[in-house]
């Protein structure tokens, strides 16, 4: 069993939890025991129980974002550390790019990121599918450990020196390491104000989206020009032109058509609320909030997608853009 350490800062703690649940599989299957600083004991000194663990894990997680690179510990002692044990082959060192973040200088930008191309995992669209890429390219980590053992499956062990045992005994003194299972996540209560304030930043982050995409789309084909509206603070339309000839539009508002707001996507810059060909509902599940289509444009194909206010936008733009790709 490969021991697995995350290095990561606080500020990133539900994107770890969110990773090691999509690490359960290797867990189960007895490939992996991983461990964080949120289960060292109370009354254990701090640096000593992260140093411990850190010296003797096969596989170290640099969880990356701006956070873990301003952090002075993860930096200077966790990760500088960890390449040490990276460079001698006494561990593998996997940078996971949690967030975008100026990361390729690092001394770690060398190394082969995760997930797939350093895209960070809050860019992608489908934050799960971005996990699971990373889930793979652990266990593939994993697998390649078994070149520490001999043939037949053995594991080596250290040779005993002249006159002594193979291993030392353990101090008296030294108290033993609690056992205690990987499972300790509880499931997270989210608020009414929680969902709505998701909800709106989702909303903006859209609007900021299709703004600079609508500008980028127009500089990149000489016979394309955009037109982008905000109305008001609930609403904003997006148009497209080819040689001064309209090919595509849209609406995208804040819609109240029940108890709680939606996100709703027409193909009509002034369509009423009948005109609606897609809608997005904050939805969550035990540990994260997230944004499900309705999958109204697709015939209910969407309806099983967790979005993120990135994978929000991606999903809308498409729609956007189908018309001009054809």
């Amino acid at each position: 069993m490969a021991k697995l350490f995350f290095s990561y800062s606080h500020a990133d703690e539900a994107l770890r939890n969110k990773l090691e649940a999509h690490l359960s599989m290797l867990r189960r299957q007895g490939l992996i025991e991983s461990w964080h600083d949120r289960r060292i004991t109370v009354g254990s000194e701090l640096d000593a129980s992260i140093s411990r663990q850190l010296e003797v894990a096969d596989v170290i997680l640099l969880l990356v974002s701006s956070d873990f690179l301003a952090s002075e510990y993860c930096y200077s002692k966790e990760m500088m550390r960890a390449l040490e044990r990276h460079d001698s082959s006494e561990a593998r060192v996997i940078p996971v790019i949690l967030r975008p973040c100026d990361w390729h200088s690092a001394p770690f930008g060398k190394l082969l990121a995760a997930p797939r191309d350093g895209k960070a995992i809050t860019m992608w669209p489908n934050e799960d599918e971005a996990l699971t890429d990373v889930a793979v390219k652990v266990r593939e980590a994993v697998k390649e450990l078994g070149a520490r053992q001999v043939p037949g499956g053995v594991p080596q062990v250290p040779s005993a020196p002249k006159g002594g045992a193979a291993f030392a005994t353990a101090s008296p003194l030294a108290a033993p390491e609690r056992l205690r299972s990987s499972n300790l996540r509880v499931k997270k209560e989210f608020s009414e104000l929680d969902q709505d304030q998701f909800l709106h930043d989702a909303f903006e982050y859209t609007a900021r989206f299709f703004e600079g995409s609508l500008g980028e789309l127009q500089e990149r084909n000489a016979d394309i020009k955009t037109r982008y509206q905000r109305i008001d603070a609930r609403r904003f339309v997006a148009h497209v032109y080819r040689n001064g000839e309209k090919l595509t539009e849209c609406s995208i508002s804040l819609a109240s058509l029940g108890r709680r707001d939606s996100i709703a996507f027409s193909h009509g810059a002034s369509a009423s609320v009948n005109g609606i060909n897609e809608m997005l509902n904050v939805e969550h599940d035990s540990q994260s909030l997230y944004l499900k289509p309705l999958g109204m444009s697709s015939f209910g194909q969407s309806r099983d997608e967790k979005l993120s206010h990135q994978g929000a936008a991606e999903y809308l733009w498409a729609l956007l853009m189908e018309r001009l790709q054809r």
